[in-house]
């Protein structure tokens, strides 16, 4: 019964030191990382260098030990005291950020108009009509900046007591078709330039001829001058000459378009585009945008002539009244106050395009 009982304590003993092995080995195992991950915890593919012992100390504070002299001195105010940080390590493909300058537009050069571009003083308006029509609120009296047109059916023209009328400029016909030249046209266009008025010159075009030709005798007669206001095209049914010929509207448009681009590439001034109402209806509605119109509308506004045209002259009345001239003449009106007339005028016609209304 005792040696049993001895037996029995022995491999009691060897059990329990067993297991108190077993768990120590456990204990060490645990200090291991988990080969396991989550979604949310992803193993580095390599090891994670460490950080060298310097650098780890660099970026401790180091603060100077006072010396038994700095005791006195109040708590915060050391003599020296400084902090260092590590500079951070970017990436080789990442570059110091770099302030653009601002960018500034030059100025931009304002050039006075020669002499001879400058528009003179305005005349205020003295004609009378033999046929006077009344376009109340929109009458073209409400408006600065009047001037005439002139061909050889005015004859012998006083330009001085024109302008002292009130005309501030003339159109003066110059040409017809291919071949004529108005007689009075020189004489004309030297008068005009004398008093004082600014003075361009226009083309009555032929559809009998064509618009190469046309082109080219109006720049052989009609000199390429500072200050001269831009050439015009006359557009009209050639009812009243030996030229009865009607072309489509494409043709129309056509044969115009060849004409006008030649006149702006010689005298550097885009044409204006006169027209009468029924030629106006049958081919240039919603044609030429980007062309100055000069509309003739003796009878009504040219807002309700031409809807939604935009123009530059008015030519309302065919019936005018003037000292200086024999019979009647053209009478017209500019789409502006003196100041945009003086701003066109003195720009050789570039600088504007008047509202429709």
């Amino acid at each position: 019964m005792r040696l049993s009982g001895v037996i029995s304590f022995v491999i009691a003993s060897l059990c329990l030191a067993g297991c108190s092995s077993t768990s120590g080995i456990d204990a060490l195992d645990m200090q291991k990382p988990s080969n396991e991950t989550t979604s949310s915890v992803v193993r580095p593919s390599a090891p994670i260098a460490s950080v060298p012992v310097a650098r780890a100390n660099a970026a401790r504070r180091r603060v100077e030990v006072p010396s038994a002299d700095d005791t006195a001195r109040p708590f915060g105010l050391a003599e020296e005291e400084t902090v260092a940080f590590p500079a951070p390590e970017l990436p080789d493909s990442v570059e110091p950020p770099i302030e653009e300058a601002a960018l500034v537009s030059p100025p931009k050069l304002l050039s006075r108009a020669a002499p001879a571009m400058l528009a003179g003083p305005v005349t205020r308006y003295g004609f009378r009509d033999a046929k006077p029509i009344n376009f109340g609120r929109s009458s073209p009296r409400h408006l600065a900046v009047h001037g005439v047109d002139v061909s050889r059916w005015q004859g012998d023209v006083n330009w001085e007591k024109l302008r002292a009328q009130g005309a501030n400029f003339a159109y003066i016909k110059a040409t017809d078709g291919g071949d004529h030249l108005d007689p009075m046209f020189m004489k004309n266009w030297r008068g005009a330039q004398a008093a004082g008025l600014k003075r361009g010159a226009y083309h009555f075009f032929y559809w009998c001829r064509t618009a190469g030709e046309q082109a080219d005798w109006f720049i052989r007669n009609v000199p390429k001058v500072d200050g001269a206001l831009p050439p015009v095209i006359d557009v009209e049914w050639n009812g009243d000459s030996s030229c009865q010929r009607r072309p489509s509207r494409e043709k129309v448009l056509e044969k115009m378009q060849v004409f006008m681009d030649k006149l702006e590439r010689h005298y550097g001034q885009r044409p204006i585009i006169y027209t009468s109402p029924d030629f106006y209806r049958d081919n240039l509605q919603g044609a030429f945008p980007d062309y100055p119109f000069w509309l003739r509308a003796v009878a009504r506004h040219p807002s309700k002539v031409y809807p939604d045209r935009k123009w530059l002259f008015w030519q309302y009345s065919g019936s005018g009244l003037s000292h200086g001239v024999t019979g009647r003449i053209d009478l017209n009106v500019f789409h502006g106050d003196e100041r945009q007339w003086r701003a066109w005028a003195g720009g050789g016609g570039r600088q504007m395009m008047a509202d429709a209304d």
